[in-house]
């Protein structure tokens, strides 16, 4: 019984999604969806929400969908510290690494 409700809930969302974006945008919601599940949830929430509430002037566009990403991407960070996803490489020093202008490495041989 909590199944059904569960998918009777998901498809009434899929079907308010259908209805307030493109079919583009759609297509691209279910890429991302694919890839980063979490943010793909929070911007189905937000539409989803703003479509019951009547906040929604017309379809959502790609375009709109991608401002609406980029906004919960920018949240995310925020919240965890700034440096969630993202990628740094530290590279070690090494006694032999000369940090000099003379790199012809001449004295190598």
């Amino acid at each position: 019984r909590r199944r059904s409700k569960a998918a009777q809930r998901d498809a009434q969302r899929q079907a308010v999604l259908e209805q307030a974006m493109t079919p583009d945008a759609l297509a691209r919601l279910r890429r991302v969806k694919l890839v980063k599940k979490d943010r793909a949830s929070a911007v189905e929430a937000m539409i989803a929400n703003m479509a019951m509430q009547g906040k929604l002037d017309c379809k959502i566009s790609e375009g709109k969908l991608i401002e609406m990403l980029e906004g919960i991407h920018g949240a995310q960070q925020k919240k965890a510290g700034g440096d969630a996803g993202k990628i740094s490489i530290q590279r070690k020093k090494y006694n032999f690494d000369s940090d000099d202008e003379d790199d012809n490495d001449d004295d190598l041989l």
